[in-house]
């Protein structure tokens, strides 16, 4: 039987060493990481990857930039586009291939941009900036920050996170005239940070990951006449140690089964891991385990499920650790893949005429 072959995108931050886009041959039995090339690029802090797995956007100082993914995984520059505002953190693309769809940290901008049919990166359709005040925190004060948009599963509406508002606005997305409609907000305790939103693979359940809260919240998802209705159901705690005031909650992923919700919490290094209930949705904690490095801003699972991995971005690292379920624990598996300032991954599987 012939073995499925996956790559690795890592996005960094080029202020240092690093020079762009490393790609990583993936060995999912191992859980390891084998660096092949580095795509050059300014400051890719985020990517995704479409649907098809023909494409690659990313984040770039200048914008957005756009890559054909070639057969083996490599990469091809096709072009990049400015934004409208100050560079983005976050970029999304529909099942489709119509638009991207940009979050701005620095200034609380949403993006929508046109996607060309071969691909390639058109012009601005829509942004909107978020306007309003919210918690006061060093260098935040009082400022929108859209740190993550997501598209919901049936593709009808936009999430755009900010961790400034305490709030998740809604936006109808109108794919004929490229335009967004802002429906509704789900609102955060106050000084709350919501950090980034994630849907169950079903499409009934959304959950959100709060960095000052450190907590995941649980919301029932549906679509009522044409409207989404969020009803949150549950709140579960990331850090488990209440006396401990340094923790950070930073990433926060679905396995590929969707049996597991796993969150990385930086400051106190650890990830956690909680099984979800396929039926109500909710989450009960699988495992607890400290990792070795410093600040695990980001995490990815590997697709048997068997293995996981933690970007650290003042270690510079990538660690793999494996599971055991039946035991509660997750342990080292491979040394440290050395990279400087990693802050996101997306591990995919290579098309089938590789």
């Amino acid at each position: 039987m012939k073995q499925d072959k996956y790559v690795a995108y890592v996005g960094t931050y080029t202020h240092e060493n690093s020079v762009g886009i490393h790609i990583y041959d993936v060995d999912v039995e191992q859980g390891q990481l084998a660096e092949r090339k580095v795509i050059p690029i300014n400051n890719p802090s985020d990517l995704v990857v479409s649907k098809d797995r023909r494409f690659l956007y990313s984040i770039a100082d200048e914008g957005v930039e756009a890559f054909q993914i070639l057969a083996d995984g490599d990469l091809v520059p096709m072009n990049k586009q400015w934004i409208g505002g100050m560079r983005g953190c976050y970029v999304e693309v529909d099942n489709q291939n119509r638009f991207l769809f940009v979050g701005g940290h620095h200034d609380g901008r949403v993006s929508m941009m046109h996607l060309n049919a071969d691909g390639s990166i058109g012009e601005i359709a829509d942004g909107i900036f978020h306007k309003g005040m919210g918690r006061s925190i060093a260098q935040r004060n009082f400022i929108p920050h859209v740190d993550c948009v997501k598209l919901t599963p049936d593709q009808k509406f936009l999430c755009a996170v900010d961790n400034g508002l305490d709030q998740v606005k809604v936006y109808r997305v109108n794919y004929e005239w490229g335009k967004l409609e802002l429906i509704d907000i789900i609102r955060g305790r106050l000084e709350s940070a919501p950090r980034m939103i994630r849907f169950s693979k079903n499409g009934k359940f959304a959950y959100i990951l709060y960095e000052l809260l450190n907590a995941v919240e649980v919301y029932r998802y549906r679509v009522d006449d044409d409207q989404p209705v969020f009803e949150k159901i549950q709140t579960v705690a990331t850090n488990t140690r209440k006396d401990d005031d340094v923790c950070a909650a930073s990433g926060m992923e679905i396995s590929r089964s969707g049996k597991y919700l796993f969150c990385s919490n930086a400051g106190i290094n650890s990830v956690i891991c909680y099984e979800i209930d396929q039926e109500t949705g909710m989450l009960s904690m699988a495992f607890n385990s400290r990792v070795c490095s410093d600040y695990p801003k980001v995490l990815a699972i590997y697709p048997d499920e068997k293995h996981y991995l933690t970007l650290n971005n003042n270690s510079n690292d990538i660690f793999s650790y494996k599971i055991n379920f039946e035991e509660h624990y997750s342990l080292q598996s491979v040394g440290p893949v050395k990279v400087d300032k990693p802050n996101c991954i997306y591990i995919m599987k290579l098309r089938d005429e590789a």
